[in-house]
């Protein structure tokens, strides 16, 4: 092998060694962000229902971890609270339902509605098994709501008001924020 020979296998070799270096970090970095939580501005945690939440959980899927669960309230309307978190995750604005208009695509924020009654009549079972003693026909009326899809390092956000607090069998009044993977 000749000294020129040599000395462009050893270049060709260096940057081939330099390019799987740089593809390396490329992945490190695009890699993504721990998960977190975001919080609605003013709102207040909910420990007894986070807690209850997680308990449930545990009751109807023993076998599988309990995922990551946040649970607030706050003073602020659906719709404000709705808005926030559809434009920190990017999304455009909130559809008016899950047809968006009869499109083929469910939208990744919507609007729904419900009954509390119907809600909680589902809960009843997992409540027994919890050993609360919750009165469902406290839960009395309709709610709206919002469902914010979830992204790579955030949760999926439910938005309701009014709701149901199992832990105390009262229906209130304030918009609760409810975070899960």
């Amino acid at each position: 092998m000749t000294r020129t020979s040599r000395l462009l296998a050893a270049t060709a070799l260096v940057a081939l060694i330099a390019a799987g270096c740089s593809k390396e970090k490329k992945n490190e970095s695009t890699e993504p962000e721990s998960f977190a939580f975001t919080i609605y501005p003013g709102s207040r945690y909910l420990a007894q229902l986070t807690d209850l939440w997680k308990q449930a959980h545990k009751v109807m899927r023993p076998a599988d971890d309990i995922p990551p669960i946040a649970i607030y309230d706050t003073d602020a309307p659906v719709d404000k609270v709705a808005e926030f978190y559809a434009q920190s995750y990017g999304y455009n604005k909130v559809a008016p339902d899950a047809t968006n208009n009869l499109s083929s695509a469910k939208p990744p924020a919507y609007y729904r509605a419900g009954e509390l009654a119907t809600d909680v009549a589902g809960i009843v079972p997992v409540a027994q098994k919890l050993n609360i003693k919750l009165d469902p026909s406290k839960a009395v009326g309709s709610y709206r709501a919002a469902e914010i899809d979830p992204k790579t390092n955030r949760p999926r956000v439910t938005i309701q008001r009014p709701y149901f607090d199992a832990s105390t069998s009262q229906t209130v009044d304030r918009t609760l924020i409810m975070m899960s993977r």
